[in-house]
C-alpha cells in the first residue's frame, strides 16, 4: 500500500510539470513507461485510475500515449464517468482521445445519464463530451420512463432528449409495441415517430368499474 501511495505521488509531481491545458492524474498499484515525458506511452496495472478535468477511468490495465497523454486506453473490467454531464459507463474496453473529447466503449457497455434517468446497453457506444451525443451500435436495449427500445443503430441527443432508433426498431411502452425501420423518440413528450414498414399492437386498458357497471335504465325487475 505504501508504495502504491509512493507511486502516485511521483506521477502526480512529474504531471504537473506539464505544459497542457488540462491536467491528468492516475495511481496503480504498477507502472511501466515514462511519466512526464511530453511524447511517450505509459501502462498502468493493477487497480489503475485516471482522472482528467472532465472523466474518471478504472480499469484492470490502462495504457497512456501520445503527446502530452492524448490518447487513453482502458482494459478489463471498465467503468467511470463523465463529470460534466453525470454521465456513468461500463464496458470490457474503451479508448478515449482527450483533444477530441471523443470516447468509444466496447464489449458489453452500459451507459446511464442519471440527470434524465436513462439507461443504454449496446456493444458499441461512440460518446462525444462536445456534443453530448451517444452513437449505440449492436443489441441496443435503451430503458426510459416507460419506454424499452430495441434496435442496431441509434443516436441519443442528451440535451435535447431525443432519441433516433434503426435496424429492426422498436419501442414499448406499456402494453403497446411499435416497430417500423426508423423511429424517433421525443423523451420529453413521449411523442413516437414511425417511418418506413410501420407496424404495431396497442392494447386497451379500461378501469374495472367501467366494464361491470350496468345503466339503471338496463335494469329490469324480476
Amino acid at each position: 500500500m505504501m508504495m502504491k501511495k509512493f507511486l502516485s505521488f511521483v506521477i502526480l509531481c512529474s504531471l504537473f510539470s506539464l505544459v497542457f491545458a488540462e491536467k491528468i492524474m492516475f495511481s496503480a498499484d504498477g507502472m511501466t513507461g515514462q511519466a512526464g515525458s511530453s511524447n511517450s506511452t505509459t501502462v498502468l496495472e493493477g487497480e489503475a485510475f485516471v482522472q482528467t478535468d472532465t472523466m474518471k477511468i478504472q480499469a484492470d490495465r490502462i495504457e497512456l500515449s501520445g503527446e502530452n497523454y492524448r490518447v487513453i486506453i482502458a482494459e478489463g473490467n471498465v467503468t467511470g464517468q463523465n463529470l460534466e454531464s453525470a454521465m456513468e459507463f461500463e464496458c470490457d474496453t474503451l479508448s478515449f482521445d482527450r483533444t477530441t473529447k471523443v470516447a468509444t466503449l466496447q464489449g458489453n457497455v452500459s451507459l446511464k445519464d442519471k440527470e434524465n434517468n436513462v439507461t443504454a446497453k449496446a456493444q458499441i457506444i461512440e460518446y462525444n463530451q462536445e456534443t453530448d451525443t451517444a452513437i449505440m451500435q449492436i443489441q441496443i436495449n435503451l430503458k426510459q420512463k416507460e419506454n424499452e427500445c430495441l434496435g442496431s443503430y441509434a443516436i441519443y441527443l442528451k440535451q435535447q432528449q431525443l432519441l433516433e432508433l434503426s435496424g429492426n426498431a422498436q419501442i414499448t411502452q406499456k402494453n403497446d409495441t411499435f416497430r417500423a425501420q426508423h423511429i424517433s423518440l421525443n423523451m420529453e413528450t413521449q411523442e413516437i415517430t414511425l417511418d418506413g414498414n410501420v407496424r404495431g399492437s396497442v392494447k386497451e386498458t379500461k378501469n374495472k368499474e367501467e366494464k361491470t357497471s350496468v345503466p339503471k335504465e338496463n335494469l329490469k325487475d324480476e
